[in-house]
């Protein structure tokens, strides 16, 4: 995937840090190298971290690298973007979507 210096990767060390104790509502992005779906959603969450920048975190999870991470959210289809603010998981899209359904999803929790 291509970096974006908007987005963050986080981890199963990193998840609660960066993103369980955000001040900022976080969207989640759980991936995978092999997934085709998932590469045809990265330049829409690229352009939602620029467009949402400063006002929410985007971030993404590789799931076969974190697998407690994605079992513990109950991960079975990638993409799965889950939005997270103070703390809790909000809402959540499966599978590749338009923009405008995302932005939607992240305007409803700010």
């Amino acid at each position: 995937m291509a970096e974006n210096e908007r987005m963050i990767d986080v981890t199963d060390e990193t998840f609660e840090r960066d993103v369980l104790k955000s001040t900022l509502p976080v969207l989640v992005d759980f991936w995978a190298v092999w997934c085709g779906p998932c590469k045809m959603l990265e330049p829409t969450v690229a352009a939602i971290a620029e467009e949402y920048a400063g006002r929410a975190v985007v971030a993404r999870l590789n799931v076969d690298e974190n697998p407690e991470t994605a079992g513990r959210y109950g991960i079975k289809g990638i993409p799965t973007l889950i939005l997270f603010k103070d703390g809790e998981e909000k809402d959540r899209i499966i599978g590749v979507v338009p923009k405008e359904r995302i932005a939607d999803m992240i305007n409803r929790h700010l």
